[in-house]
């Protein structure tokens, strides 16, 4: 079993999804939103270091799933989207938590089926492959697409690494 801690970072809320993957079985453990709040910039990334290590601490993760930068209307948001990134990302780090990185478009596309999906259609999917009755807050959702993400594609890496051969419906 690998525990996948999914990030989706924002420099006011970052969302946060917790999945346990055994193959193609995906079992929900945790989501959350960390809220920043509007004070200053530096205590906000101070906020998701803070909380991104309590939840290592609680739950464990064996690796972290973070989406990257992706072009912003403005330069500062970029940039303060990828300083978010950042405090995240040293967190993992901080505990030895190994990291990959996908663009927004591959989420999309590993949880819904096409790349420029809906906020929406994200959360409803994210519901269904989880069988979560509740509706999830955007950011959580998120989050836990992130995670799932990285699972569908760790689960077909290994199966391209241990050399089988077909048609990905033998998988």
């Amino acid at each position: 079993m690998l525990r996948i801690l999914g990030i989706d970072p924002g420099s006011r809320y970052t969302g946060i999804g917790i999945i346990d993957a055994r193959q193609q079985q995906l079992s929900y453990v945790h989501h959350e939103t960390i809220r920043c709040g509007n004070g200053d910039f530096p205590e906000r990334l101070g906020i998701i270091f803070k909380g991104i290590n309590e939840i290592i601490r609680q739950y464990n993760p064996h690796e972290m799933a973070i989406e990257t930068v992706f072009m912003a209307k403005n330069a500062q948001s970029a940039i303060k989207l990828g300083q978010a990134r950042g405090a995240a990302i040293c967190a993992t780090q901080a505990q030895s938590v190994k990291v990959h990185e996908y663009a927004p478009k591959a989420i999309k596309q590993a949880v819904v089926g096409k790349g420029a999906a809906a906020k929406t259609q994200v959360q409803y999917m994210v519901g269904l492959l989880l069988n979560l009755q509740d509706k999830i807050q955007e950011d959580a959702a998120d989050g836990l697409a992130v995670a799932i993400c990285h699972a569908n594609n760790r689960w077909a890496q290994q199966h391209v690494m241990a050399g089988r051969t077909g048609s990905w419906r033998n998988l």
